[in-house]
């Protein structure tokens, strides 16, 4: 799916592409992010959960700060080549795409080794001995990766996937594991769910119910970060009212 231009501006809020500082298009099923050519003041953008392959439409975005990219389809290390060029790129989430491999030092070190400037890889803080070491066992990466067929190899492995199951679209990308809902909970800014609170509900529980209640979970807690004060008060009365109502027919059953 391509990211367009109405939908960045809708959810930025921002009347103009130049106008835009942050983006969240958290779980949006993207594939193509050619619009970020066109976004010169970006400063945090937040794609995980997607399906992008291809970080070529970053090098315009000179003040990115902050880039979320876990869960993605990053197959090559050598994407990094392209925000090389982002002089201000102080926070990068990576974890979770094919190109970390399995030798996470190895995926730490190379990373770093193009990226000195970085200051949180992966929400794990940038040691100057990371950064000393990283330039003994990191790999120089000079050139960005040969172009492919990635998106269209994306979207036919999704379209057969899904072709052949009946779980709800978007269920296995958003995940239920206490985990990945803390996961989600970090790239909001919010607090993590505690251990006895995730794993109060009910063992009758389906697992279909389940990834319902937590898509649903999900997109709330995408939308809180847009309310300001007034908003999360009515949503905190709302909340309230809703788990009283809960008690008192859990009472009622009893």
């Amino acid at each position: 799916m391509r990211l367009s231009r109405a939908a960045v501006l809708r959810q930025a809020k921002a009347a103009a592409l130049d106008g835009v500082r942050r983006l969240n298009c958290w779980g949006s099923h993207l594939t193509d992010i050619s619009i970020c050519r066109d976004l010169p003041n970006i400063e945090v953008i937040t794609f995980s959960v997607n399906g992008i392959s291809d970080l070529e439409p970053l090098t315009q975005c000179r003040n990115l700060s902050e880039l979320y990219l876990r869960k993605n389809n990053i197959t090559s290390l050598n994407e990094l080549f392209h925000l090389k060029g982002l002089p201000r790129l102080r926070v990068l989430w990576l974890a979770e795409n094919p190109c970390c491999g399995q030798d996470p030092h190895r995926y730490r070190m190379t990373v770093l080794r193009n990226l000195p400037g970085l200051q949180r890889l992966d929400n794990q803080a940038v040691t100057e001995e990371e950064l000393s070491q990283a330039l003994v066992d990191g790999v120089e990466i000079t050139a960005p990766p040969a172009r492919r067929n990635v998106e269209n190899g994306w979207a036919e492995c999704t379209e057969s996937s899904a072709a052949g199951s009946t779980t709800e679209p978007g269920s296995e990308l958003l995940g239920s594991s206490l985990e990945e809902t803390n996961k989600i909970q970090e790239e909001l800014d919010m607090k993590p769910v505690p251990r006895d609170k995730y794993s109060s509900f009910s063992p009758r529980e389906t697992d279909c119910n389940r990834k319902k209640r937590n898509n649903v979970l999900n997109a709330i807690l995408l939308l809180m970060k847009e309310l300001d004060a007034e908003g999360l008060e009515i949503i905190q009365q709302t909340v309230v009212r809703r788990l009283q109502a809960l008690q008192k027919k859990e009472l009622q059953e009893e």
